[in-house]
């Protein structure tokens, strides 16, 4: 009696594994279907399947995190930095929604909350390297503004023109097409500087 109640135990934890295994394998589809469509830019297509798995399992991230991608690449920014802050609560130890949520902020010129929001995508994972670049490229940003207030105050000062300068130059599309064959160069900046993982 014990081995046959054995069995059943064991063949209902097998089915229930095999269940799961499915489950998982099925939601990995529906990440890639989204992520592809985001892809290849069918925006409307990818909200369209995000919203139906939501609809299902509203709590996950990963599929929360596609949706605001979508929203973003849309040009929905309030939406996408309204689903990439909810992100953060619910998920505080993810640093990718931070980064996203910082990449928004710099689009529209609040440096200072971009670079709140990056620190803390660093102190959730110290080792997020695109993090690292982005909060650079918004000090980068910051120091411009504030070399701009400096010239405004007092425009004889000599040591800040070629400082700001420098960073003129660091943020010029035009430089990727000056440099020589085999200098490895950093990617073309965007619309915003910093970049999304």
């Amino acid at each position: 009696m014990k081995h046959a109640r054995f069995n059943i135990f064991t063949t209902l934890r097998l089915l229930t594994l095999a269940a799961a295994c499915t489950t998982t394998t099925a939601h990995a589809d529906e990440y890639g279907d989204v992520n592809e469509l985001l892809r290849v830019g069918k925006l409307n297509e990818a909200m369209t399947k995000a919203e139906s798995f939501l609809a299902a399992k509203p709590s996950d991230p990963q599929m929360r995190f596609l949706k605001g991608m979508i929203q973003r690449n849309s040009g929905n920014q309030f939406d996408a930095i309204t689903t990439f802050t909810k992100l953060t609560q619910d998920y505080p130890e993810l640093p990718e929604p931070y980064n996203n949520l910082a990449v928004l902020y710099a689009g529209q010129s609040q440096f200072d909350k971009a670079r709140a929001t990056l620190e803390m995508a660093i102190r959730t994972n110290p080792s997020y390297a695109t993090a690292h670049e982005n909060l650079g490229d918004v000090y980068a940003r910051l120091a411009s503004e504030a070399y701009n207030k400096a010239l405004q105050l007092d425009n004889t000062n000599t040591t800040v023109q070629p400082k700001l300068a420098l960073i003129r130059e660091l943020f010029r599309p035009s430089i990727m097409a000056q440099r020589p064959a085999g200098v490895a160069s950093p990617p073309q900046p965007t619309a915003s500087p910093l970049k999304t993982p």
